[in-house]
């Protein structure tokens, strides 16, 4: 491993979701800075093969998770703790969107994007924040979306979720304040990862729209044009991690090519 001197060196941090798009981009970003990394996600065989570019770096634990289940959580904190020591740094990156016009938004549909959305995000506090509290220092980024800052049609549920986890954010950064614990939210706008990539297939075979018209569609309020690149995005929460963002909390930061302001 190559010695890398930063103030997040051996600092432990946990990234739901880690395996790919956002989370896997988080992870690099804090594996370069020197933080010790634990990913955790679904699938083994998707955070091994991401753990496995990131050895190269900093140590790396990876334990399989599902994190709207409270006893799943709870063991694989549990484990990451273990391997690595208390957690520093939470990225709560684990997420899923589903879209459905309102009236075909069953509790099903509804309960499963708050259950992955909003509750995996209070249970990852949860398990994270007595370590935190106990070394005296911490961060945690939760990774919300434009949907906490705006509505958007036939995706009721997942704005809700996500609205939520902004209040979340800012009443738990309000009850840390006196603390050595930062609490913020990065939303990104349409970001190119495997979900928004689903989403325009999605369009495409709804619509009959070609892959360019599709794009153009999903970026058609983002001032600059683009989808939002993860590095972009792992860049703002980087920067959320680091000791000089101490004044910093309770701040919903918006990486959106200027979509929400």
């Amino acid at each position: 491993m190559s010695e890398i001197k930063s103030a997040l060196a051996g600092r432990h941090a946990v990234v739901t979701g880690g395996g790919r798009g956002i989370g896997a981009a988080i992870a690099r970003a804090l594996a370069g800075q020197g933080a010790r990394i634990t990913l955790m996600g679904r699938s083994a065989a998707t955070l091994e093969q991401e753990a496995g570019l990131l050895r190269e770096l900093t140590e790396v634990h990876c334990v399989t998770v599902d994190v709207a289940d409270a006893e799943s959580v709870s063991a694989a904190f549990a484990s990451a703790v273990a391997a690595l020591g208390p957690v520093a740094i939470l990225i709560n990156n684990a997420g899923q969107a589903a879209s459905a016009p309102f009236m075909r938004t069953d509790p099903a549909l509804w309960n499963q994007m708050l259950a992955v959305n909003l509750t995996g995000t209070y249970l990852g506090i949860r398990a994270a924040l007595p370590g935190m509290l106990e070394q005296g220092w911490g961060r945690i980024v939760n990774i919300a979306s434009t949907a906490s800052l705006k509505g958007y049609a036939y995706v009721t549920a997942y704005c809700a979720a996500k609205h939520a986890v902004l209040g979340l954010t800012r009443a738990l950064a309000l009850e840390l304040a006196k603390k050595p614990v930062t609490v913020n939210a990065v939303c990104p706008g349409y970001t190119e990862t495997d979900i928004v990539r689903d989403t325009l297939a999605n369009i495409q075979a709804k619509t009959g729209r070609s892959a360019a018209e599709a794009t153009a569609e999903l970026v058609k309020h983002n001032p600059q044009g683009r989808l939002v690149q993860p590095e972009e995005v792992a860049s703002a929460v980087l920067w959320l991690c680091q000791p000089e963002s101490a004044a910093v909390t309770g701040q919903a930061i918006s990486v959106s090519g200027g979509e929400t302001m």
